[in-house]
């Protein structure tokens, strides 16, 4: 409850805006205040009166529903109306008159001041000082004026300028994730155009296979043109010997009926037969088909007392230590990967798809697309023999242990062996029914093992010259395999993405090997024989425990494929021959890749020379280059 006393209008508008009331108007002004009197706070105490003598006020009932028995149309019509006419009225918007500004007094600014910076004991030491003051007529009202506009205006410029100022942090911060938005959209854009531009250069590059493979198989047709020409002559020359045959068969039926004619007795002429002895038989001229006969038959009776003399050869049981093992030991020199290009030779017209090096000597035999193999001396890089035969691309070549002889795989489906002392082919196998990717000796020399698109792998005799065993496993192109130095087991990489280890003497797949997602290109033992490599055509290099049969690490060097991987003497750097042109370096101990840029296509094949301090590669275009 609020009594009247002598308290100013300023104090009671002071105490509203402390508590957040409003309990005065803006408008009245201070002479009204004085001619009413002042106010000021009583505590009343108000006691709960029982609900049972409290009198209810009625409530008129608003319900405008017309009585029953005093229905009428008029009134009913009279009624709607109002109701209209009421709606109507509420729905208008009332537009009151707008209030002048009035200038805000100096106490209550002075009040708002001290609230508004929390400064409560001044405050209540204002009040108390300014009532007291009021009350006993020291002050008056009327001199005590309004605050200025202009300290007004300042604090709406104040608080003008805070909104102002987050509003410039929240455009800072929008401005600062636009510039970030900007450099990503950029860095973005930059990966995308690199991605576009290597996309074209693989484009051209196709473009440019496909042109080449177009003219590598238009020299088919002269080949397939004189294959026919020499068909058409075998047919003939058939045809001749059938004649031939049957003259011969008549004669004899003739002969055979006349001696049975004879020996029965029936009195028979016929013409007279000239019995020649052995000996003008043997000085009697032949014909040219009698002749070949007689040769062909000469030469299948001498085929058939060899493989009857011959026998299979045994796989060894008794297998000697690997040398690599000492090797290895020995070699505690650093690991070397400054190679820098030293040389390049120009050896073949299509790419070169296989280089190895001589066990003993300082010569490497290079295999090529142009169905050439090369014998070449190093460091000058002369050739010293070129082979001939085969009819197709060569895939890989592979030394004897000795060294003196030489196998070869090619895409015409055959390995021949070569003897490098004469330059001659002295063996050849058949019985892939497609192409040839891969071919190894066994350490003993007696074995050649071979891995073929038809997905299989056969295991050949080189003593009688069959196949001894095929390996069926594989459910895709099989484009690799190795012997285990020193030993009867098989490494095979397949395009199922798969390797697989066999024991050659069953023939038997004792373990698969799974991790790799694309085709497998190539897998190699380290020279000690305890760790296996491979790659893939995605560029996936892993390496795999072979006592444990695990995998131990996987390198991407990607996307470019790898085509061939190959270990140094020591066992400690694998290099990787890449479709990109790059020979990659990894070294095993520390994990690093090193690249040896120097190729201006693709990268086939890569291997170490014996002691490390060369390496060798062939690419697409034709050539090996050297880097020491």
């Amino acid at each position: 409850m609020a009594a009247k006393e002598g308290m100013p209008a300023s104090a009671l508008r002071v105490l509203e805006e402390a508590l957040g009331m409003d309990l005065t108007a803006a408008g009245d002004t201070a002479e009204a205040v004085a001619a009413e009197g002042a106010y000021y706070l009583e505590q009343v105490t108000i006691t709960e009166a029982s609900e049972d003598d409290y009198e209810y006020e009625e409530i008129p009932d608003d319900n405008f529903s017309i009585p029953e028995g005093e229905e009428d149309l008029a009134k009913a019509i009279q009624m709607v109306q109002e109701q209209a006419t009421d709606t109507q009225i509420l729905e208008q918007k009332t537009v009151l008159p707008s209030k002048q500004p009035i200038p805000e007094v100096i106490e209550d600014f002075l009040c708002n001041f001290l609230i508004k910076m929390g400064m409560t004991r001044t405050l209540d030491c204002f009040q108390s000082e300014w009532y007291e003051l009021i009350q006993k007529g020291v002050t008056e009202l009327r001199d005590i004026g309004h605050v200025p506009d202009v300290y007004t205006q300042n604090m709406l410029l104040e608080n003008e300028n805070k909104n102002l100022k987050k509003d410039l942090k929240h455009y800072k911060q929008a401005a600062d994730k636009a510039r970030e938005d900007l450099l990503k959209t950029q860095k973005e854009r930059d990966f995308h155009r690199m991605h576009h531009k290597r996309i074209v250069q693989e484009k051209n590059k196709l473009i440019n296979d496909l042109k080449g493979l177009k003219l590598h198989y238009a020299s088919y047709e002269p080949a397939i043109r004189v294959l026919h020409e020499k068909h058409h002559a075998l047919l003939k020359q058939k045809m001749l010997t059938s004649l031939e045959r049957d003259r011969a068969v008549g004669q004899i039926s003739g002969l055979q009926a006349t001696l049975k004619h004879m020996e029965v007795g029936h009195n028979y002429q016929a013409s007279e037969i000239r019995v020649v002895p052995n000996s003008e038989k043997e000085n009697a001229p032949e014909g040219p088909t009698q002749k070949g006969l007689r040769e062909a038959r000469e030469k299948n009776k001498d085929k058939t007392k060899i493989k009857n003399n011959t026998k299979d050869s045994e796989f060894p049981t008794n297998m000697q230590r690997n040398p690599n093992l000492y090797l290895c030991k020995e070699n505690i020199g650093p690991a070397k990967f400054d190679y820098k290009l030293n040389n390049i030779f120009r050896l073949h017209e299509l790419p070169v798809s296989c280089i190895i090096l001589h066990p003993r000597k300082d010569i490497l035999v290079t295999c090529g697309e142009d169905r050439l193999w090369k014998l070449v001396g190093l460091p000058k890089g002369n050739v010293l023999l070129t082979g001939f035969g085969h009819t197709d691309w060569l895939s890989n070549c592979c030394f004897h242990p000795s060294g003196n002889k030489l196998a070869t795989s090619s895409g015409d489906t055959t390995v021949k062996l070569w003897d490098l002392s004469k330059g001659n082919c002295i063996l050849t196998f058949e019985g892939h029914s497609h192409a040839v990717w891969s071919c190894t000796w066994h350490s003993c020399g007696d074995f050649v093992a071979s891995s073929s698109l038809d997905t299989t792998s056969k295991i050949w005799d080189v003593n009688s010259e069959r196949c001894r065993c095929t390996l069926y496993g594989h459910t895709d192109s099989v484009n690799s395999i190795e012997f285990f130095p020193c030993s009867n087991t098989l490494l095979t990489g397949s395009a199922d993405k798969s390797l697989s280890i066999w024991d050659a003497r069953t023939g038997n797949c004792e373990q698969s090997l799974y991790g790799h997602m694309h085709s497998i290109n190539d897998a190699t033992f380290t020279p000690r024989g305890h760790m296996i490599a491979s790659c893939d055509a995605c560029g996936v290099t892993k390496l795999w425990d072979f006592r444990k049969l695990l995998p131990i690490v996987s390198i991407d060097i990607g996307p470019s494929p790898g085509n061939e991987v190959n270990f140094d003497s020591s066992g400690r750097v694998l290099a990787q021959a890449s479709g990109s042109g790059v020979i990659h370096l990894l070294d095993l101990k520390s994990g690093q890749i090193h690249k040896l840029m120097g190729h201006e296509s693709e990268a086939h094949t890569v291997v170490f020379s014996h002691d490390g301090e060369y390496l060798f590669s062939g690419g697409s275009d034709g050539t090996v280059r050297t880097w020491s």
